[in-house]
């Protein structure tokens, strides 16, 4: 996955080839779009909710980089092929596109002014709008105040602080977001790192397993997929234990 860089998310660990350096700061070349760093922006220094701006930023680069292990024709894949219950690959992305922006709009008042959805649904073209309306509301959370995050709003049918909605956004996407990850697996495919090792990077993390992602950055995922694929390559475990108790 992409290589977000936060003191406090365990996916602090670089990619395979700099999984021990010192933390660095990237952003994105030409949009000024910060993929590791110290924070999503300099105005709100030192601001008491930094953190749920942070945890945005690093949630929108997860969701994009679960979409890019999936394939075209994984799109109207279900957990179970016969039950309409669960949602599928593409309803989930629909989801995420509908509903992230209804809840900006309606309880953070946050408005991109585009269509929450892709005129074409591919993978490709969801991760696209996803990045480009993603990246404007990072942008308005980043020139909030703390006044603005500790006033009150409407939660469907109850008044809560713009900073709870956040919370509440922000588990709402990462509970999502493991549900794909589990189709993925389903489907018999490899997961490069989305918080920290996985089996496909080498297992346990007290085994010390890399952490892999997929790509650099936002900038670097769009114009890899669009190209067909560029991830890092995968070396698995190499015969060790992947999880805590093994069959």
């Amino acid at each position: 996955m992409l290589s977000p860089r936060r003191k406090d998310f365990p996916l602090d660990a670089e990619h395979i080839s700099l999984s021990h350096a010192p933390k660095a700061r990237l952003t994105s070349a030409g949009t000024g779009e910060r993929m590791r760093g110290e924070t999503a922006g300099t105005k709100g220094a030192g601001m008491r909710y930094d953190f749920l701006v942070e945890t945005y930023e690093t949630e929108r680069i997860k969701v994009l980089s679960v979409w890019s292990e999936f394939r075209d024709e994984d799109l109207p894949v279900r957990p179970r092929a016969d039950d309409p219950r669960g949602r599928s690959v593409r309803e989930q992305m629909v989801h995420q596109c509908v509903s992230e922006n209804l809840w900006f709009i309606n309880m953070l008042g946050i408005d991109v002014s585009a269509p929450p959805l892709p005129a074409t649904e591919t993978p490709i073209e969801f991760i696209k709008r996803y990045a480009e309306d993603s990246k404007k509301r990072l942008a308005a959370l980043t020139a909030k105040d703390e006044p603005w995050w500790e006033s009150q709003t409407k939660f469907f049918d109850a008044q809560r602080s713009r900073s709870w909605v956040m919370v509440r956004r922000i588990a709402h996407t990462a509970h999502h977001r493991g549900q794909q990850m589990a189709m993925l697996r389903m489907q018999g495919r490899d997961l490069h790192s989305n918080y920290g090792p996985t089996a496909d990077t080498g297992g346990l993390m007290q085994n010390h397993a890399p952490t892999i992602y997929a790509y650099d950055s936002i900038e670097a995922l769009v114009a890899g997929e669009s190209a067909g694929g560029a991830k890092r390559k995968l070396h698995g475990a190499g015969g060790k234990a992947v999880t805590e108790r093994p069959d």
